[in-house]
């Protein structure tokens, strides 16, 4: 198997999500560092479209996503599991709810003035500017909690999760899995990117026990890799072989169409390519870069949405 490569910012907290698998099954992967907003040329050339963060890269395979992530780390490293045979459904269950509900109540409380304050201090002005600028455009039509109903919300979230951890060392028993990485992030990012918001988690100190054991994953062995590298990586590779014989087809679309694959609600930019698979959890294209050369790019179906191109 080619090296893992991880396309992330420090401050990404669904990056966060990811680094803790890589420390939970103690992988070695390559770290590129990558813009926190646009342009994005670099991560356009691999994903074609696709601009929010983290994405993984196998060779000329490119997979978009932190659900999906987590699922193709799994299947090529399955021990210690991530979805333990008795909690499949539950785990993934909670795990999107905590990469939905929980995580746009959390950021609505986290950035608010006195934590946005926080956020950018060291940066100059048009850094703040332009960040919020490229969330706006991102989050075009998305219906936003108000920094308080948000605060309520992300209380109340707090003590279920505490009821979850009183009992067990993790959310579901003695042993981490999918669902302590994804409620894990939002609350990283409260604690760790603006602590001044941190005063939230007062009343349940479960909650911050809880996230104590989570961060002694760590985060696996990471080494430094270059953007440039990584697109060199994916032009000498070949792509994996599909599953061509599991088509899963919903949309009328044939296999071998042209056509577009795009969140259906935050960052929405769209990935152009031929749809070459359509399974029961992924579609994949494949997409030609002059830089990066012919890969596939694979995205979750949940969560995204497909259509033919015109």
């Amino acid at each position: 198997m080619s090296a893992l490569i991880l396309h992330h910012y420090p401050s990404s907290p669904f990056s966060e999500k990811i680094r803790l698998v890589m420390g939970f099954k103690q992988l070695p992967w390559k770290s590129v560092v990558i813009p926190s907003v646009a342009p994005k040329p670099d991560v356009v050339a691999l994903t074609g479209g696709y601009r929010k963060t983290p994405f993984l890269q196998i060779g000329a395979d490119i997979y978009c996503d932190s659900a999906l992530i987590c699922e193709v780390l799994e299947h090529e490293h399955p021990e210690p599991p991530l979805y333990p045979p008795h909690l499949k459904g539950v785990a993934r269950v909670f795990a999107q709810w905590a990469d939905s509900t929980l995580f746009w109540a959390a950021m609505a409380y986290n950035l608010q003035p006195r934590g946005a304050e926080v956020l950018f201090v060291n940066l100059p002005p048009a850094a703040a500017q332009a960040f919020g600028e490229d969330r706006r455009q991102m989050s075009a039509g998305m219906q936003r909690l108000r920094p308080a109903d948000a605060t309520v919300a992300y209380r109340s979230y707090l003590r279920r999760i505490a009821h979850m951890v009183e009992e067990h060392d993790f959310t579901f028993g003695a042993e981490p899995c999918v669902a302590d990485v994804a409620a894990y992030h939002p609350l990283w990012f409260t604690r760790q990117c603006v602590p001044v918001m941190a005063d939230i988690f007062q009343a349940t100190p479960a909650v911050t026990e809880w996230m104590d054991r989570v961060a002694a994953l760590g985060h696996g062995r990471m080494e430094k890799f270059s953007a440039a590298d990584a697109i060199t990586v994916a032009a000498g590779a070949e792509p994996l072989p599909v599953v061509a014989d599991v088509f899963q087809d919903d949309h009328g679309i044939a296999l071998g169409a042209q056509v577009t694959v795009a969140a259906e609600s935050f960052g929405t930019e769209p990935t152009a390519g031929e749809l070459i698979a359509a399974t029961r959890t992924r579609y994949t294209l494949r997409r030609t870069d002059p830089r990066a050369g012919t890969v596939h790019v694979h995205f979750p179906r949940v969560g995204y949405v497909l259509r033919a191109s015109p």
